[in-house]
């Protein structure tokens, strides 16, 4: 495993050589995540799709070394890389919207000596508030083990919300923990978690915020 001096190095080289590897992983993330059945690939029900299709359907002038460096320069681990039987297969480890991607390598949580903790933004408070947090179009609601900012938590969030992981549980939701160490929830039948199943919430300089 890299370290994270390492990785800078590698990132420091790749920058040097021209490389726009930034936005090869945002695509890497589009593809993976959200588009790959409306961009024609073969993608798995855990997410894996063959490397050899996406550099010759979407990702022309990259090549295989360029997905590896991305692969592993990436400081969240977004992206599992593996060889199946000789072909090279790549996926995204969460965040997705295609609802065919239903065998992902994912942690049941049974108890947790951690806060769960999701962050967003002072401007959806009050909606969050009334409706409670919502899946989106996304499979899951993703939260960060504690105050985590390098893995699940933005650093740009001012508004962090604490879930009581024993209610929520009690009342039949389901947590998970993906490869890269996010928690993942996919809410009740409507994709929701409700304002009820809130511990807690704070401002980024530490304030409570009333939930009511």
């Amino acid at each position: 495993m890299k370290s994270a001096n390492g990785r800078k190095i590698i990132l420091r080289y790749l920058q040097a050589h021209n490389k726009d590897y930034t936005r090869l992983s945002k695509k890497l993330s589009y593809l993976l995540r959200h588009g790959a059945i409306k961009e024609g690939l073969s993608i798995k029900a855990d997410g894996f799709v063959p490397v050899d299709q996406l550099l010759s359907k979407n990702l022309h002038g990259c090549t295989l070394e360029d997905i590896k460096k991305v692969v592993e320069t990436n400081d969240k681990k977004r992206f599992v890389l593996r060889e199946n039987n000789g072909t090279w297969e790549i996926k995204a480890t969460q965040g997705h919207s295609i609802n065919e991607i239903n065998n992902l390598s994912l942690k049941p949580l049974d108890r947790v000596d951690f806060d769960i903790i999701h962050g967003t933004y002072y401007r959806n408070w009050e909606n969050i508030k009334l409706k409670g947090l919502s899946c989106m179009r996304r499979n899951h609601i993703h939260f960060s083990k504690g105050l985590d900012f390098t893995c699940g938590l933005r650093k740009s969030a001012d508004v962090y919300i604490y879930i009581d992981f024993e209610k929520a549980k009690r009342d039949g939701l389901k947590f998970f923990e993906s490869e890269n160490k996010i928690i993942l929830c996919a809410g009740n039948d409507k994709g929701i978690i409700e304002r009820k199943y809130f511990l807690k919430v704070y401002s980024k300089n530490g304030k409570i915020l009333n939930l009511y």
